[in-house]
């Protein structure tokens, strides 16, 4: 295989996954992949395949996704405890020093590592995330995914995604279609199900936008190297915001991904180019 699969137990006794790819021994900083609201370690399977010859990269299941333990109290699917899990894993692989990639929801996790843990991190990839999030894109997704909607087959789910996310869009079609076998896992009673808890969205349903709070924390983040992706159709980071970011901080390296919606795969050449640019150096 072409990572190493691990468990560890988060500081509240959860079960908690995450895949470990590359040499642990490698002098290049390794990297911390952290994905969207309702997505998993699998959606960085060919990033991290491709960082590997180099570099140690670790890809975990947030609690309530993928392959990690359901937490039996939704309140704990929150901010603050994913933080606490991201400390705990970086503990138990022995990780002192890392550069994180965060995409969508991740990245703002990864914003939040900046503030709680910053001489840790070597540098931040964020991937079409900002401090503002667009809302109706927001209040959408939370609607869909906060309901399983078992599907009999797979061209099936991928209708259903292109129906509900009718801006999700991708260079290639195999880029999609690994998106949606990214998305649901195969239930025992043959359907296919979303491979995540359906209560993860349940802290955030009815919670008011906090962009200015994220805007002070996203100034907080300049000592640290800083490259940020956007697609050029995604309606979750808009053209205003990304601007602003550049603004914000003008040391960071901005870089538009064409024929894509929300979020980029970071295999995209654009994306290649300008990870493997920044990381020479970190």
């Amino acid at each position: 295989m072409a990572y190493r699969e691990h468990r560890f137990t988060a500081p509240d006794g959860l079960g908690l996954y995450y895949r470990d790819y590359g040499d642990p021994a490698s002098a290049a900083t390794p990297v911390l992949c952290l994905g969207g609201l309702f997505r998993n370690a699998r959606d960085f399977h060919g990033l991290a395949r491709r960082l590997a010859g180099e570099r140690r990269v670790l890809c975990p299941d947030l609690r309530g996704r993928g392959r990690s333990d359901y937490d039996p109290e939704w309140r704990n699917y929150h901010p603050g405890t994913y933080l606490n899990d991201i400390a705990q894993l970086l503990t138990f692989a022995h990780v002192h020093r890392v550069v994180v990639v965060g995409t969508s929801f991740g990245g703002l996790l990864t914003m939040g590592l900046g503030a709680f843990m910053p001489l840790t991190l070597a540098g931040l990839v964020l991937n079409d995330v900002g401090p503002e999030i667009e809302q109706a894109t927001l209040n959408g997704v939370l609607d869909y995914i906060g309901v399983d909607h078992p599907q009999p087959d797979w061209a099936s789910a991928a209708e259903a995604i292109k129906t509900q996310m009718p801006a999700t869009a991708f260079q290639t079609e195999a880029m999609f279609e690994e998106m949606v076998r990214n998305t649901y896992r195969e239930g025992e009673d043959g359907r296919l199900h979303f491979d995540w808890d359906v209560n993860i969205v349940k802290p955030i349903l009815g919670t008011p936008g906090a962009s200015a709070d994220l805007w002070t924390v996203f100034r907080g983040l300049r000592p640290i190297p800083l490259l940020a992706f956007r697609g050029e159709a995604s309606d979750v980071l808009s053209e205003e915001c990304f601007a602003r970011m550049g603004r914000e901080y003008p040391e960071a390296r901005l870089i538009t991904v064409p024929k894509t919606g929300h979020a980029p795969t970071l295999t995209e050449s654009e994306c290649v180019v300008a990870l493997d640019t920044f990381l020479r150096d970190l």
